[in-house]
């Protein structure tokens, strides 16, 4: 009898992983068998997190100290994930930052550049970095998730439905707005090779981002990512709406 052929098990980093969709993602993934990195900017909390996954769950996952601001952090991941994997499958980016409700005209420059540097300039320098790990997965089956918003999209936000109260977080939109558009290029740059790079929104989430306010669990969303991090080389097709 033929031998039943197991699941290919994924490396995975997963970042601002320590609550939230980050922590529900790492956990599904855990359960299912992937070789999943915790990373998180703050290590007692991030340690606390691999713990609880742990002792409450009995799912082994690596704590990895990212703060995605810090370039001697983000270059000691990768040596690290290299030096222990020999390659990354996936990259979740899901760290991010909110900012303050305010009119855009009465918007401070650097409240901007504060959330342009975690939400956007920080992917763009992680990513770029881990890119090389990532082109050492088997063809089909390296991924790069960005975890976007619906404030990123201008059509929406323009509409005639739109919330006009969704222009005073004009900060966090046009930093999602421009992870929008960096996740199409990358896409385009990355096809021929057989990484797929995705922006997934998983909607209204209540966690500590939004001041837990009330929508669907991070578990729910966790979910949602699910299949985008699972993507194998059957699903060079798949597309993402």
């Amino acid at each position: 009898m033929a031998e039943t052929e197991q699941p290919y098990q994924k490396v995975v980093l997963v970042t601002g992983a320590n609550q939230g969709i980050g922590y529900a993602l790492v956990k599904l993934l855990a359960e299912r068998g992937h070789i999943v990195y915790l990373g998180a900017r703050n290590k007692e909390l991030g340690v606390q997190a691999a713990k609880q996954l742990k002792d409450e769950h009995g799912l082994d996952v690596h704590f990895l100290h990212l703060d995605v601001l810090d370039g001697e952090l983000i270059l000691a991941a990768k040596e690290r994930i290299e030096k222990e994997q020999g390659r990354l499958d996936v990259l979740v980016n899901n760290a991010a930052v909110a900012c303050p409700l305010i009119k855009p005209s009465e918007s401070n420059h650097e409240e901007y550049r504060k959330t342009f540097d975690t939400n956007f300039f920080a992917i763009v320098h992680l990513t770029t970095t881990l890119i090389p790990l990532i082109r050492l997965s088997p063809p089909g089956y390296g991924s790069i998730v960005n975890i976007t918003s619906g404030l990123g999209s201008n059509s929406d936000r323009a509409g005639p439905e739109a919330n006009p109260l969704y222009s005073y977080a004009n900060a966090y939109g046009a930093s999602k707005a421009a992870l929008n558009s960096y996740t199409i290029s990358l896409a385009t740059d990355l096809r021929e090779e057989r990484i797929r790079v995705n922006c997934i929104c998983p909607g209204y989430v209540t966690t500590k981002l939004n001041g837990f306010r009330e929508g669907r669990t991070p578990e729910n969303a966790a979910g949602l990512f699910l299949e985008w991090v699972e993507v194998g080389p059957g699903d060079d097709a798949k597309t993402c709406e």
